[in-house]
């Protein structure tokens, strides 16, 4: 469903020109769940953002991220749509329609004024002007029930701060999916979340994706959360992949250092001893010549600082940008 390939973000700083999301690939196939962890500053929103075109104002995108196929047409060659390649009106068809994106904290991102049906009803509005106030009405009534979301009528005529945390999270998925997308992009939904309404979160985003055949790009520096939904999981650090692979070869055999010592800082059910990793992330105005976890890690060799390494294949599906990991050799 989606295809990208070498996506490079660039932003203007006094500085000079960073790269906060620098020469990504990944894929997401239809019902598929992509998992993109990593730390605050890493990246993952930014990235998000390049695939919904609301990068801040003087961003330049490079590389490539293909969409497969449209919501009207079907999966065929002959609807592939550049992202990076489309202006403000095409962006507008394909925001809602085709993508969509669930934020972090939804009172933030709810009108505080309008209520929540209204909102939902604009982004019905926004691709079918054809449809009669009744029908969509139902299409928002439809939406709040693939939500999950409790009495929808009711609820589609309160405002944003008459509802729970978890009632406001559902109300801005079922806006996502008003406009039936075909691929959802959670950015850290469940973090202002407790621990119970965040589980139902997760399984209500699980059911949606095998019901609709949703891909979903799950982003998250939480590793138990993606650990529990995601089918692959991409690690991501100062802007690159440093590992990718299926959800249980990262957390069972990680071979990046970073990925590592993520899964050693992260608390578990069984007791025992966190262990941090030290220091931070580098500034990207000032990343070191080679890998750009080489200051961090206690597997540093000479040939770490020379220059950038390679994504090597731990298995057939499973890579990481480490010279530790032996390639796989074809037989």
């Amino acid at each position: 469903m989606l295809q990208i390939r070498g996506l490079i973000v660039e932003l203007p700083t006094v500085q000079g020109w960073v790269r906060p999301v620098n020469d990504v690939s990944l894929q997401i196939a239809a019902g598929e769940c992509l998992g993109l962890v990593g730390e605050s500053g890493s990246g993952k929103t930014m990235l998000s953002l390049a695939l919904m075109g609301l990068l801040p104002t003087g961003a330049r995108v490079k590389g490539e991220a293909i969409l497969e196929g449209t919501a009207n047409s079907g999966v065929n060659a002959k609807s592939r749509k550049s992202l990076t390649a489309l202006n403000d009106d095409e962006w507008r068809e394909i925001r809602g329609q085709e993508i969509a994106m669930i934020f972090q904290e939804p009172m933030t991102s709810f009108n505080p004024v309008m209520r929540v049906g209204s909102q939902i009803e604009e982004a019905i509005r926004a691709h079918k002007p054809q449809l009669s106030a009744e029908e969509v009405r139902l299409r928002v009534l439809t939406a709040m029930q693939q939500a999950s979301l409790s009495e929808p009528e009711r609820r589609a005529e309160q405002f944003p701060h008459q509802l729970s945390g978890g009632l406001r999270q559902r109300a801005m998925i079922a806006m996502a999916l008003a406009a039936g997308p075909r691929l959802l992009i959670a950015d850290e939904p469940t973090t202002a979340l407790d621990v119970t309404v965040q589980r139902e979160i997760l399984q209500l985003l699980q059911k949606l994706r095998r019901e609709l055949g949703l891909g979903l790009l799950f982003i998250t520096h939480d590793l138990g959360v993606v650990e529990q939904v995601a089918d692959r999981v991409a690690v991501l650090y100062a802007g690159r992949i440093v590992e990718e692979g299926p959800a249980k070869e990262v957390f069972g055999a990680p071979k990046h250092p970073y990925t590592q010592g993520l899964l050693a800082a992260s608390p578990r059910l069984e007791r025992g001893k966190l262990t941090p990793i030290p220091g931070s992330v580098p500034q990207l105005t000032a990343l070191p010549p080679g890998c750009a976890f080489e200051p961090r890690c206690e597997f540093r060799r000479d040939d770490c600082v020379v220059a950038v390494p390679e994504l090597r294949g731990a298995s057939a599906n499973h890579a990481a940008r480490c010279v530790l990991v032996q390639p796989v050799v074809a037989t």
